[in-house]
């Protein structure tokens, strides 16, 4: 890849110097030569558009993986996972709105429902 990228460019622009200095530096010299010197820079900078966007593509897919990741775990990879907040099944947290079992019965210290023995005559 580095003979496409870096030499193949080179090669073309150092083409392009070699027509001016065989041609003298005539003005038919100098343009042809800045034409191959133009080529050779445009064949780099395709190479270069090329290595932007396959790096857009990474990034693209490693933001894929890191959304799949999140999906299946509930946390992004470069987190720590979270604690674990459910408490243990013997620490229960107590409902503020139950009471204590009432040590007088189910009709409490009112007596209003609860049963009595009968009376006797």
């Amino acid at each position: 890849m580095k003979l496409v990228r870096v030499w193949l460019p080179l090669a073309i622009i150092a083409g392009g110097f070699v027509v001016i200095i065989a041609t003298g530096g005539s003005e038919t010299g100098v343009e042809g030569g800045a034409g191959i010197i133009g080529a050779g820079a445009a064949v780099w900078l395709l190479n270069v558009i090329f290595r932007v966007g396959v790096q857009g593509e990474r990034d693209r897919d490693a933001e894929d993986e890191a959304r799949d990741f999140y999906s299946e775990h509930g946390y992004w990879p470069d987190e720590a996972p979270p604690a674990d907040e459910r408490p243990a099944p013997d620490e229960r947290p107590r409902d503020p709105h139950r009471h204590a079992p009432d040590p007088h019965g189910p009709a409490g210290r009112s007596g209003g429902s609860a049963r009595r023995p009968p009376r006797r005559p």
